[in-house]
């Protein structure tokens, strides 16, 4: 009973030693929280424990033990990084949709790397060209190029989509288009409709022609609506060119200037006559393609059969003759034109 007694005398004067070297090595800042707990792991003369439990708590492998690391507070530094994870968050989501939509991990954040990129409307932007039928390639490379398209409210790109439908401009056909001239998203509504009503309107193409026309003559959205419209009357009535055949060879693509040198060119040699009422002529004209779908070269070569020096000392000529006429269709009044008397003067003769 008497080793009992001091063995239990020497346990309990083991504790406040014990305590002493766990305090010291134990962080202050779960000080507190495991305090208790490492006190529970004390034996005490009731609970029967033996020395063996003083050496495990003396050795410190309690104080380095994972569970009680992780017991830490952590939510002063979560707290800090509150706004960065919400932004990081946003981006992650749209990456995240524009994965399921079919782009590429690089294009995905060439896209977000855009300057100035909003990513909420970066998605809302795509989607609507995604759902006009343009592939994720071509979106990418028309949004890097014209990053104005980016800064566009979604109400105006949303009812421009339901515009471009409504002329047949999807199914993958906007894809030219909006790589020839991004400005179908950007011009107004005025000008656009301007460009319609005078292909409908005034020269009378159907509206599946309308379509195929914007699809493969993009620039056209670009003309002046007067110009358009002299050039397919030039096309009409000079030239005896049927409606099909524009838009089959893309005819109003073509500068008006090089389609009056060429054509003209053509008629002075006499290889070239404007068809009767009947559709007729005396010599067969060349095709429409072989006159403008060429170089300059191959179309002397092979069309006119004539050389580049008569050529360009026709371009002087007639680019003469078109100045006086616009001289003589708008004259002074009062003041004659010296050119006119010429001109009276050479028909005398």
């Amino acid at each position: 009973m008497a080793a009992l007694g001091r063995q239990v005398f020497d346990w309990h004067r083991l504790v406040p030693l014990t305590w002493a070297c766990i305090a010291a090595q134990t962080p202050r800042l779960g000080e507190r929280r495991r305090a208790p707990a490492l006190l529970c792991k004390l034996p005490t003369a009731s609970s029967g424990g033996g020395p063996g439990g003083l050496s495990r708590v003396a050795s410190g492998k309690h104080v380095q033990d994972p569970e009680c690391t992780t017991s830490l507070p952590s939510c002063p530094r979560e707290n800090q990084r509150a706004p960065a994870d919400g932004a990081s968050l946003e981006r992650e989501e749209v990456i995240s949709s524009l994965l399921d939509m079919g782009f590429s991990g690089v294009h995905a954040h060439e896209l977000l790397g855009i300057p100035g990129t909003q990513p909420r409307q970066l998605l809302d932007v795509v989607s609507e060209l995604v759902l006009l039928g343009v592939n994720p390639e071509p979106v990418c490379v028309v949004l890097k190029k014209s990053p104005q398209l980016l800064k566009l409210p979604v109400v105006h790109v949303k009812k421009r989509s339901s515009y471009l439908r409504k002329l047949g401009l999807e199914e993958g056909r906007l894809k030219k288009v909006l790589h020839c001239c991004p400005e179908v998203f950007t011009m107004s509504h005025r000008d656009l409709d301007s460009i319609i009503r005078v292909l409908r309107e005034k020269c009378l193409f159907t509206a599946q022609q309308v379509t195929e026309i914007l699809h493969r003559c993009p620039h056209v959205l670009r003309a002046d609506p007067g110009e358009l419209e002299y050039k397919f009357q030039y096309a009409y009535f000079r030239m005896g060119v049927k409606h099909a055949d524009m838009v089959r060879t893309d005819f109003l693509q073509y500068s008006i200037t090089k389609t009056k040198q060429r054509h003209a060119f053509l008629e002075r040699l006499g290889r070239y006559q404007t068809p009767d009422k009947k559709g007729q002529t005396q010599v067969p004209n060349p095709l429409l393609k072989d006159i403008l779908r060429v170089s300059e070269a191959e179309f002397l070569a092979r069309t006119a059969c004539s050389s580049a020096e008569e050529f360009e000392v026709f371009k002087k000529l007639l680019a003469r003759e078109e100045e006086e006429e616009a001289e003589s269709e708008s004259p002074v009044p009062g003041d004659e034109s010296p050119s006119e008397g010429n001109e009276d003067w050479e028909e005398e003769l």
